[in-house]
């Protein structure tokens, strides 16, 4: 009967590490999230310049990525204290001025919510509510990123 138990229990307790060593990596965890909103962003700037025609269909499926991305931004999971240190360009001002990155990942989640459900039908709506987002991107990587050489 112990070992049925034990052969029973096996795969729980294997689901438990690997969910523990997904979450092992908070910069890394950060890194993934932030590069794939970089992708989404880069996959609809093309439109706002210009450069392609607005496509209704491929800029509501960006920005439900982008808003499904930023809605799991947890600052105390991905940015715990210490993780400042490694490969990583979050600045030492995230863990100084706590409160002002929360509340800029808060901006930015409301944000990217909004643009989401707006469901832009023209470019001209889509620039107002893309320039939002882009925004509390461009200020939080200001005050909070360390700039890349």
């Amino acid at each position: 009967m112990t070992r049925l138990i034990s052969f029973a229990a096996a795969p729980l307790l294997a689901i438990a590490v690997l969910s523990a060593t997904a979450s092992a990596d908070p910069i890394a965890d950060r890194q993934a999230l932030m590069k794939d909103q970089g992708k989404t962003i880069g996959s609809i700037t093309p439109i706002i310049k210009g450069e392609k025609p607005f496509d209704a269909d491929a800029v509501k499926a960006a920005l439900t990525h982008l808003n499904e991305d930023a809605q799991k931004i947890d600052v105390a999971t991905l940015f715990p204290a210490g993780s400042d240190k490694g490969k990583t360009t979050a600045s030492p001002k995230i863990w100084e001025d706590n409160a002002g990155f929360v509340a800029a990942v808060g901006k930015y989640k409301k944000d990217a919510a909004a643009a989401a459900e707006a469901n832009p039908a023209d470019l001209e709506s889509f620039k107002v509510v893309f320039n939002q987002v882009g925004e509390n991107c461009a200020s939080c990587h200001k005050a909070f990123r360390i700039k890349k050489d």
